[in-house]
């Protein structure tokens, strides 16, 4: 895989690697991990709620009122 960074995404990435003392390909992969990982969960309680709220919907508007 190639990552083709802009100029200055190259140097803030740089500089942000510098400043833990980790290589670049290090924080790009950490930043990779917790992307997917949040948007993992991000997506599965999205499913959840679109498969159980129909569900509950009269109870909720009740409650709403």
């Amino acid at each position: 895989m190639t990552l083709r960074l802009s100029d200055g995404e190259a140097e803030a990435l740089r500089r942000r690697a510098e400043y833990e003392h980790r290589s670049m390909q290090d924080v790009v992969r950490q930043a990779i991990r917790e992307y997917v990982e949040g948007h993992s969960r991000a997506d599965l309680l999205d499913r959840v709620l679109d498969d159980e709220l129909p569900r509950y919907s009269e109870a909720l508007e009740r409650l709403g009122q």
